[in-house]
């Protein structure tokens, strides 16, 4: 009866959250919306979109308080029901319990709807910031938390007196507090001292109708239509892989002196359709779906190749596009990237966002937000739904099912209080989100500055709600954590330019491959002359392993080191793959280490 029950309240929930996201569609302005459907994301243990609709909302409350601001009129177009309701004593639900402060009483020089729009900006602002620094907290985004935290009381005036907003904005301070002395291993620490990128669920979010059947004769054929002309020699087609372990927990494995038995899934790969010499190319694939983090850099906007072999070098054949500075290596980009993107972002200033981070950890988020970037402008110019872009339509992000997730949440689907021994357990571990959750997450990364990109853009982040909400960003990233590729700077070694290669991307990954690659503007697989010398050859005295693929066998790409020891290669590989990798080879690795060889 109890799963009963519990079935039966996230089929409310998820109804529920259709109900408001309909609604949205009709008043795409109106803040009590989003604070309400920020609240059921919270019950469905999905913190991250609940912080996004939260951070909208805050957005609108500021378009509510400033006649000066773009969308002032259409908000306090869309607050007229409410103003009337409060009126007549029905406050809005999501706002109950806030003290109203210093938004109780007349304003000189206000009328009474004017003065009721100020009180209930208000108090949505109270509650934002509660919303915006708890759910923080849950992501494991400690230093946002804070600071969502700070402003929030900062708002509250009345901290003289123990109200119900700053009573819950001072738990949640407490419980950030716990978990930054936990992590940091120190009772006094900076606020900049905190760790700022969490991790949220990934996965195929039960509303998503955009992902296609993949393994339907249409997606095969438009895949295999591709494949033919970036690999004439290969074929993409169903395959069946092990299922991934969660970094950091013990493999489900039996294994025996001849067999290793995992649970195992169906995905795409790509096979040689004929035989494949060793040393020979299999793909050479061009990709606009590219980003360079350096501001200014001598690359080509389009296809990210360098435009000077030497700072000295003189131009040669690069195109710049008429309307702004943008350089293109050549007249192809330049026509392409007009055809697919440019539009969209020409002359927005755009191309200084996310350009330079001074710090180095920041370069990869960096390259990923500008990947996102371009997603968009694509999908702008194109006139389609982001999640439609044929360059990342049929690229899988390594999801975790959501039953998944909503178990291995501390929340579950009915979410959770300030007051929950739950979350005050996480907070004294840390804040650290739960194992199953492998989406990396940060306030600036997934919400302000994709925003701010969109608005840069000259979209509407309210009117165009249904193809930029966070769940399409976080599933858009979802499919590049798990696809891009990136080549690091000759100057300094930090990865500077980063790609999408939709077909190049099908080929799985395996840390005994048989193909390497290289990417230079163009990704090209090559068959590996010497296949990696493994453990079992090592003791055989075998020393050389040829290369070469032979008709029908599948393509095993890498995406790491394959050199590396089975732990560190699970590490660097796990932010592609969404977990730990259970290739033949990592399976028998670790199993040796463990003692249980065979």
């Amino acid at each position: 009866m109890a799963g009963n029950a519990t079935g039966s309240r996230l089929a409310d929930l998820l109804a529920h959250r259709q109900q408001l996201t309909d609604a949205l569609k009709e008043e795409p302005y109106d803040l009590i919306l989003y604070l309400r459907r920020a609240a059921v994301y919270a019950d469905l243990a999905y913190p991250d979109l609940a912080v996004g609709d939260a951070y909208r909302a805050l957005l609108l409350t500021d378009e509510l308080s400033d006649e000066s601001f773009e969308y002032h009129e259409q908000t306090r177009e869309a607050m007229c029901v409410y103003v009337a309701a409060t009126q007549d004593g029905d406050l809005p639900d999501v706002l109950r319990g806030v003290a109203s402060g210093d938004g109780d009483g007349d304003v000189p020089g206000l009328d009474a709807v004017s003065t009721t729009c100020k009180k209930l900006a208000w108090m949505a602002t109270i509650r934002c910031y509660q919303i915006l620094s708890f759910n923080l907290l849950l992501c494991g985004c400690l230093r946002s938390a804070h600071h969502f935290c700070e402003r929030g009381l900062a708002v509250d005036r009345t901290t003289t007196t123990t109200t119900t907003a700053n009573e819950a904005l001072l738990q949640t301070k407490a419980l950030i507090d716990t978990a930054a002395r936990q992590r940091l291993r120190r009772g006094d620490y900076n606020t900049a001292d905190l760790p700022d990128r969490g991790l949220v669920r990934r996965e195929v979010y039960p509303w998503n109708t955009y992902e296609p059947d993949r393994f339907s004769a249409a997606s095969l054929a438009f895949l295999n239509e591709q494949m033919a002309e970036a690999a004439p020699q290969c074929e993409v087609r169903a395959t069946e892989l092990p299922v991934l372990a969660a970094q950091g927990q013990s493999e489900d494995t039996t294994t025996t002196t001849t067999t290793t038995t995992t649970t195992t899934c169906w995905q795409l790969g790509v096979f040689a359709k004929e035989p494949i010499a060793a040393g020979e190319p299999v793909l050479r694939e061009y990709s606009l779906l590219t980003a360079n983090n350096r501001h200014k850099e001598a690359a080509c906007d389009a296809c990210g190749s360098a435009l000077f072999a030497t700072p000295t070098e003189e131009e040669n054949g690069s195109v710049s596009c008429d309307m702004c500075d943008v350089v293109f290596c050549d007249m192809t980009c330049h026509d392409r990237a007009q055809e697919a993107y440019h539009p969209a972002v020409c002359e927005t200033d755009v191309d200084s966002i996310a350009k330079d981070p001074e710090d180095a950890r920041d370069a990869d988020d960096a390259l990923y937000v500008l990947l996102l970037a371009r997603l968009l402008a694509m999908a702008t110019h194109q006139e389609c739904h982001p999640l439609d872009v044929k360059q990342v339509k049929y690229i899988w992000g390594d999801f975790v099912p959501a039953t998944v997730n909503a178990q291995g949440s501390s929340a579950g689907p009915g979410g959770l209080s300030v007051s929950s021994p739950a979350v005050a357990a996480m907070a004294a571990a840390g804040g650290i989100p739960p194992a199953a959750w492998s989406l990396p997450f940060s306030f600036e990364a997934n919400i302000a500055t994709p925003l701010h990109i969109l608005e840069k853009m000259g979209l509407d982040i309210f009117q165009d709600l249904a193809a930029l909400d966070v769940w399409v960003l976080n599933t858009l990233y979802a499919k590049f954590r798990g696809t891009a590729s990136a080549r690091k700077s000759r100057r300094d070694g930090r990865p500077d330019v980063a790609a999408v290669h939709p077909l190049w991307c099908l080929a799985n990954h395996d840390c005994d491959p048989n193909v390497t690659w290289e990417w230079g503007g163009r990704m090209v697989l090559w068959a590996k002359q010497e296949r990696v010398q493994l453990a079992e050859d090592k003791a055989a005295g075998t020393t050389t392993r040829p290369g070469g693929i032979a008709a029908g066998q599948e393509i095993l790409n890498h995406y790491c080191d394959v050199d590396l020891p089975v732990q560190l290669r699970r590490e660097w590989a796990s932010g592609s793959l969404g977990g730990a990798c259970m290739c033949q080879r990592c399976q028998r690795e670790a199993a040796a280490e463990q003692g249980n060889a065979p």
